[in-house]
């Protein structure tokens, strides 16, 4: 079934079609959490997992991912967790499918999309290239430094949580991630989104406090909604498709 990621309802105001703004933000922004404390920022997404894509798919041609997905989508920041998962039984082909699904309808309605990506990089990266959306995110990312680098050079996030303090891969990438294209996470992990960022900040020779500041700043660049014209949209896209 289509999933909800929760949000902080009391933390924020309906300001725009697709669009919220924290009215205080929080001390800490965790962008992809299935454990919802409401006591920070958490990211609003729907979506369909890549490991329900078989399962889903049929009703995802019959009635549009925007119709399957229904009212969780009008109070959708973004859209996901989406991607592709090679390391799982799920049919390769049917997760494509949906994840171009995806792509299409974030650039339909100017949103960022939440990406899982499982020993399936370069597959990937290419569909992102093929149909760019306004932004993208890497949730819980243990790539290498390398394919962080790319991820970052084509415009996207990176968001990172406690699986990657287990792999120095996973470690190097860190160091690797500009601030400016920078997230932390608790994802299904029972710990705080605090201890993450303390942890970053061992591992980058930082203060939490810029963490934070980071993050707050990039957040807003993604879901603070501006007014903007159609040519400045326009350019804005573009610059992140490359």
């Amino acid at each position: 079934m289509p999933t909800v990621g929760a949000g902080r309802d009391e933390a924020v105001s309906d300001v725009g079609e697709n669009s919220y703004i924290c009215r205080v933000m929080a001390d800490y922004v965790n962008i992809h959490t299935h454990r919802p404390t409401g006591r920070c920022t958490e990211l609003r997404t729907a979506g369909i997992h890549p490991w329900e894509a078989a399962r889903e798919l049929a009703a995802v041609r019959s009635e549009g991912l925007a119709g399957r997905l229904g009212e969780a989508l009008a109070g959708a920041q973004a859209l996901g967790e989406t991607g592709l998962d090679f390391a799982c039984s799920t049919d390769r082909e049917a997760q494509t499918e949906l994840l171009r699904a995806h792509l299409r309808l974030a650039r339909e309605r100017g949103l960022a999309v939440v990406l899982h990506c499982v020993r399936a990089f370069e597959p990937l990266m290419n569909e992102l290239k093929a149909c760019p959306p306004p932004a993208a995110i890497f949730h819980g990312f243990i790539g290498s430094p390398e394919q962080a680098r790319r991820a970052v050079g084509s415009g996207w996030y990176l968001s990172f949580g406690m699986r990657t303090f287990a792999s120095p891969r996973s470690l190097e990438a860190l160091r690797t991630t500009p601030h400016e294209r920078l997230f932390f996470e608790t994802d299904d992990d029972p710990a705080e989104i605090g201890s993450v960022y303390a942890a970053a900040a061992a591992v980058l020779g930082c203060r939490v406090s810029e963490l934070q500041q980071a993050t707050e700043a990039n957040y807003r660049r993604l879901f603070t909604p501006r007014a903007t014209t159609g040519t400045e949209a326009c350019n804005e896209l573009k610059e992140n498709a490359r």
